[in-house]
């Protein structure tokens, strides 16, 4: 009796243990639902899909990042804006327009072509145009720039000492852009100087639209052996983008280029030549373009130009262009090519002066850290 007694007791607890295990799933499988619908997906047009969390999107790149991968970084997927057929975002995040304006809100699958923004936090859902999302969760204001320096020496039968320092730095907002360029540049021969110049530029760009702006800068220059104590011209008047990140695809997504022209007054004061001042007319262009995974080299061509509107002899023109290749991380070597040329130079002053530059250094962009 006592032993068929304890068989029904052990016969009763092996039930009551399985049917707490089955409630226990059954209390778990929502959670596991929801936990798995919080993920972020992005449906490729060949089916595939990816689940994870969406970082953001800037020059028709999105990031994802999926949790999957052997240290931080490298669970990052990258795909090309042209290629999504679908996207969830769970979360709020900024999505930038083609016409220039920012929805905060949630995406969600639309017609074929379209994604659906709910904008926070009770905004009503919108359809809208794949190709018309040009960015995606973007820094407020996005930094570039770069400081590279070149050095040589020699000692013994000859004793020459160059060097040069460069700097760049440019801060973009939805609306204004500021750039500061420098440049020094020093050589000597046995501690008599041979060559010494310096430029230095800031300018101020605010855009009306999204492609034209009004610009105002300022340029200052000096060289000791073009007889000039201080070069400064003050300009301003309207420029254009023409080519921003994301306008293109393929090879040249990250191409980049503006134009500007205006009014500027231009004075140079001189050692022993006469000091002149005058209105004159400024242009300059400036194109970049990335190549081979998006910073790896780094071709650019800069120009800035002033022409006297009472002498067409008062031309001063200065250009810039080289290539840049990225070492490692933020490590970068260049080359460059500065020309400088002055239609009416002072007595005694070669009209051109070319300088070729061998640089390492150091370059920033935050639009590329997500």
């Amino acid at each position: 009796m006592m032993r068929r007694f304890g068989s029904f007791l052990f016969a009763l607890l092996i039930v009551a243990l399985t049917a707490t295990g089955a409630r226990a799933e059954t209390q778990a499988s929502p959670d596991a639902a929801p936990a798995s619908a919080t993920l972020d997906s992005v449906t490729l047009k060949d089916g595939t899909v990816i689940y994870g969390r969406v970082l953001g999107m800037i020059a028709d790149e999105l990031h994802i990042k999926t949790g999957f991968g052997p240290t931080a970084g490298d669970d990052i997927v990258k795909i090309m804006w042209p290629n999504v057929a679908k996207l969830v975002v769970n979360r709020p995040l900024p999505f930038s327009l083609k016409e220039g304006t920012t929805v905060v809100g949630t995406a969600q699958p639309g017609e074929p072509g379209t994604l659906t923004l709910q904008a926070a936090p009770m905004g009503t859902p919108m359809a809208i145009p794949l190709d018309a999302v040009v960015g995606m969760n973007q820094p407020a204001v996005i930094y570039t720039g770069a400081l590279q320096a070149g050095f040589s020496q020699t000692t013994g039968n000859s004793h020459l000492r160059n060097a040069s320092l460069l700097g760049e730095l440019s801060a973009r907002s939805e609306s204004l852009r500021l750039t500061i360029l420098g440049r020094y540049i020093y050589g000597d021969n046995s501690g008599n100087l041979i060559v010494r110049n310096s430029r230095g530029t800031i300018k101020l760009d605010f855009f009306l639209t999204k492609r034209l702006y009004w610009f105002s800068s300022a340029y200052f220059e000096q060289d000791t052996f073009q007889d000039l104590k201080l070069r400064t011209a003050l300009a301003t008047g309207p420029g254009y983008q023409f080519l921003d990140r994301g306008d293109l695809t393929g090879f040249f997504k990250d191409m980049t280029l503006w134009a500007e022209a205006g009014a500027a007054y231009f004075n140079e004061d001189f050692k022993v030549a006469d000091d002149k001042s005058s209105a004159r007319g400024r242009w300059a262009v400036k194109w970049n373009w990335p190549l081979w995974g998006g910073d790896q080299v780094s071709l650019y061509h800069f120009q800035e130009g002033f022409q006297s509107l009472a002498n067409s002899k008062d031309l001063y023109l200065t250009a810039d262009t080289g290539l840049r290749f990225k070492v490692w991380g933020g490590l970068v070597s260049g080359f460059q090519w500065t020309m400088r040329y002055n239609k009416n130079p002072p007595p005694g002053v070669s009209d051109t002066d070319n300088l070729y530059l061998i640089t390492l250094g150091y370059s920033f962009d935050t639009s590329r850290k997500q």
